[in-house]
């Protein structure tokens, strides 16, 4: 079975078309083969005016797989489009990567009727959900759970983004922000000084003044989780972390110097954290890379929530 991170933008995108009644085909990369920009289950869709949201690969196939779209629009059919570094077609849409891909085409009426909503359900509830590629009788649709898989049938389980929740509406979360939405992750800002967490200051960003521990209470924390804590104050970092040690987040990362670090350690192992859950905290926060400015520290802490996500390799 494939496994993705759902793409919010595709989703939303096509569920607003659905409603319109706008032609549209989706494209899914269901094989790949060496080495290939996208991973299988990557999506693009493609509006009748050629008009594309996503990608399928690094740029290479996406105005074959365009042109491919109109034409399987128009005579209702799906198509299994395939690209690879010895044909004559890879070589005119670029692909000289030495990869090859496997990219499934459906036009909108082969598409279960209100899918892009579903699975826009899907995301808000962060739960996780199966659809079926069939190519033997050109569609797609969701499933309860996985069935026989074969040369012709795919089944494609869509998962939440992960998601950073950031404790701290200060400097260095204005630049984390965009760049860990950017690289596909969900966004919660808290801070219970509701002068510093304003929609005004982060806008487009879930935000709750409630204090951390309430907070994150209420978001059923998970293994697609992690936090991120930056007020340096403890009356509104360490209640946020004594919920997240006892919580199966995948990364956490704790802003301040190593001096700031030993004394939160002693508060928190005062407080009935073992040392075990302790070890838990990146401290201080991201990658080593020299970081000066907020910019620069928010791009070291999302390099470290990256490289937890992905896990080592």
């Amino acid at each position: 079975m494939i496994t993705v991170e759902i793409d919010s933008e595709i989703f939303d995108e096509a569920s607003k078309w659905e409603v319109k009644d706008t032609e549209m085909a989706l494209a899914i990369v269901l094989k790949t083969w060496g080495s290939s920009p996208r991973q299988p289950g990557s999506m693009m869709l493609v509006r009748e005016d050629g008009h594309l949201v996503g990608s399928v690969s690094g740029g290479c196939v996406e105005g074959a797989v365009i042109f491919g779209s109109k034409q399987i629009m128009k005579e209702n059919k799906t198509e299994l489009m395939e690209f690879g570094v010895a044909d004559e077609d890879a070589w005119s849409v670029g692909l000289s990567c030495g990869g090859k891909i496997s990219v499934f085409v459906c036009p909108r009426n082969r598409i279960e009727d209100g899918l892009f909503q579903k699975l826009c359900n899907v995301r808000n509830s962060r739960e996780s959900a199966i659809i079926e590629c069939n190519i033997e009788n050109g569609s797609i649709s969701s499933i309860k759970d996985k069935t026989s898989e074969s040369e012709n049938i795919f089944n494609i389980k869509i998962t939440a983004k992960p998601r950073v929740l950031i404790v701290g509406a200060v400097h260095i979360s204005q630049h984390l922000i965009p760049m860990a939405k950017g690289v596909g992750f969900d966004v919660v800002l808290i801070d219970p000084r509701s002068h510093f967490g304003t929609g005004e200051r982060f806008p487009g960003v879930e935000v709750s003044n409630d204090w951390p521990d309430e907070a994150l209470k209420k978001l059923k924390l998970s293994d697609k989780d992690c936090l991120v804590t930056l007020t340096h104050d403890p009356k509104i970092d360490d209640p946020a972390l004594q919920i997240a040690l006892g919580s199966p987040l995948f990364s956490i990362c704790c802003l301040g110097s190593k001096k700031t670090h030993a004394a939160r350690k002693n508060r928190l192992l005062n407080s009935g954290i073992t040392e075990q859950q302790f070890d838990r905290i990146h401290g201080p926060a991201g990658l080593d890379i020299n970081a000066k400015t907020p910019a620069e520290i928010a791009i070291s802490i999302l390099a470290e929530l990256i490289k937890d996500w992905r896990g080592e390799t």
